[in-house]
């Protein structure tokens, strides 16, 4: 073969290569979407909302902002302004999403196990809070008194406590006990649970304390029924029922203060 005869083919290989990639779509090159936000940026609108609290408290902060940060404590890494906007939205405020149940908050796209971890921190922190304003050896004087403290704890349950509060002499708290879950009722109720606890304790007298998941404070049969039987079985073992103080979200209904003990 003819060194020229090599060079003609390479020549018309080379041709039929270039008139080939004239019919072969090529691949344009665009920008890139990027479904994620940049980490970057959101890094910066926390570290403005951070700012902004230290600065001057919440004043200023939209609810959604406020549950944003929250969100962020247990995935630091998620952009979590919309799940904040959606939270609101489905529970209509701060305080709905602040006492929402776990698997509510759940239902929100987005939120997982580990999102709702700020929200319930901060339920439990508030319930921490409302313990210690009542210390032990604090004279408890008035139902208000003692509804701020279970209002937070047994305000928002779905299920019906029974709690006691055991007092010493002076009517200085010694210890607050749950005693049942459940509708009150007789036999869920007894005198031997409540009393029992409270001869642990070595109380002068009691408390009672029960919610309404319901919503009205108002007690029922059963309610008037209990509360007699407590108070005539505290008087044969010596240890007083001082009132029975029923608790709902917002409202108070106090035994003593109705004149019904």
């Amino acid at each position: 073969m003819s060194p020229d005869g090599g060079k003609i083919r390479i020549i018309m290989a080379e041709k039929r290569y270039k008139i080939k990639d004239l019919f072969t779509p090529s691949k344009v090159e665009g920008p890139k979407i990027e479904n994620k936000k940049d980490p970057r940026k959101m890094a910066g609108h926390r570290k403005r909302l951070r700012n902004k609290f230290l600065q001057a408290g919440l004043d200023g902060f939209l609810d959604y902002e406020i549950v944003e940060l929250l969100l962020t404590l247990g995935t630091p890494r998620k952009d979590c302004k919309q799940m904040a906007k959606e939270a609101i939205k489905k529970f209509k405020n701060l305080s709905g999403v602040l006492e929402a149940p776990a698997e509510n908050l759940q239902q929100i796209k987005g939120v997982g196990p580990s999102g709702i971890f700020g929200i319930k921190f901060f339920q439990a922190l508030l319930e921490r809070y409302a313990k210690e304003k009542i210390p032990r050896k604090t004279p408890l004087t008035s139902p208000g008194t003692v509804a701020d403290y279970f209002r937070k704890s047994l305000g928002k349950e779905k299920k019906e406590y029974f709690a006691i509060i055991s007092l010493d002499s002076r009517n200085n708290l010694i210890k607050m006990s749950n005693i049942s879950i459940g509708t009150l009722n007789t036999n869920l109720v007894h005198p031997r649970e409540v009393f029992a606890e409270a001869i642990r304790q070595n109380a002068a007298s009691v408390i009672l304390v029960h919610n309404h998941p319901s919503g009205d404070p108002e007690p029922s049969e059963d309610d008037l029924s209990i509360t007699k039987r407590l108070i005539e079985a505290g008087k044969i073992m010596g240890i007083d029922v001082l009132d029975h103080i029923i608790i709902t979200k917002t409202k108070v209904f106090s035994f003593k203060e109705k004149k019904l003990i």
